[in-house]
């Protein structure tokens, strides 16, 4: 049986492997692409496009550049594992705080969410403290019951909602430290699910005898 993932071992995986929307654990199938279809390497690719509606009668401006993909993707990497990394790159780029990267197929993630899957309440704290907007994925990781439940009411079938990489509200629940049981229990009163092992849920240090 292989060995549950550790933070280290995050933190040394490649973007392409484990930041997959597909959190079954199966490898993908490697295939070659079809004709006319992007052929997928180390770096991203932009799907190809063309309209087959009609344009919009707006045109934006584009007064100022967009912030540097690489250097998004650097922030939302590093949100992951290293808070002083994430205010080094803030404090350069503060337009950083709410951007998000895709990492194919619509698998959005912002530094945000990055820090929430993983538990990183001091990561995610510093964000919001910068002006991070609140999700509910969020609000599930740091124990905010009142919080999610109103995010509920206002929308019930949030409760099916898939955060980056596919994990779910259950997931980001068993996060959430001393607050994780009650959030766990709000949950499953309105969807029951099976709850696998969380590989980013810290284990508390043996006891010394």
């Amino acid at each position: 049986m292989s060995e549950p993932i550790t933070r280290r071992t995050f933190a040394t995986l490649g973007a392409g492997l484990i930041m997959s929307s597909d959190t079954s654990g199966e490898q993908p199938s490697k295939k070659e692409p079809s004709k006319g279809e992007p052929k997928i390497g180390p770096t991203p690719v932009e799907a190809p496009f063309e309209r087959d509606y009609e344009a919009p009668k707006f045109t934006p401006a584009w007064k100022k550049p967009q912030i540097n993909r690489l250097l998004v993707q650097d922030f939302v990497i590093y949100a992951h594992t290293d808070l002083g990394m994430v205010k080094k790159l803030l404090e350069k780029e503060p337009g950083l705080i709410n951007a998000t990267m895709d990492w194919g197929g619509g698998d959005w993630e912002t530094a945000l969410g990055a820090g929430a899957h993983m538990g990183r309440r001091d990561i995610v704290e510093y964000l919001l403290e910068k002006g991070a907007r609140m999700d509910i994925f969020c609000a599930t990781m740091l124990g905010l019951l009142d919080a999610v439940k109103a995010f509920l009411t206002l929308q019930p079938k949030l409760i099916d909602a898939k955060g980056p990489h596919g994990f779910s509200l259950h997931f980001h629940a068993q996060l959430a430290g001393k607050d994780s049981e009650k959030m766990l229990e709000y949950l499953q009163s309105i969807k029951k699910v099976e709850l696998k092992p969380n590989p980013f849920v810290k284990k508390d240090p043996p006891e010394k005898k």
